[in-house]
């Protein structure tokens, strides 16, 4: 599977919907919260064009926000199989 960065907030609901679908479905990943890293919030910004969306996931380089949280788009982003 593809290296997968997870930039999220400890208050996101969004988020929160994101992190028990990718443990649902056994998906590894790095987590930043990006209140505790400015880095972190100014990537988000810089790929959301200027919005501050979360959650937002890197894999192999290419951006893309899941919100608001939609299973079915973040499974197709990460190119999951369907679940039975």
């Amino acid at each position: 599977m593809s290296r997968i960065k997870f930039y999220f907030t400890s208050w996101c609901w969004d988020c929160r919907r994101a992190k028990k679908f990718l443990k649902e479905h056994g998906v590894e990943y790095e987590g930043v919260d990006i209140d505790e890293s400015p880095d972190a919030e100014e990537v988000v910004l810089r790929v959301n064009d200027g919005r501050r969306k979360v959650p937002t996931f890197e894999v192999d380089g290419r951006y893309f926000a899941c919100s608001p949280f939609n299973s079915s788009l973040l499974a197709e982003e990460l190119k999951l199989p369907p679940k039975e």
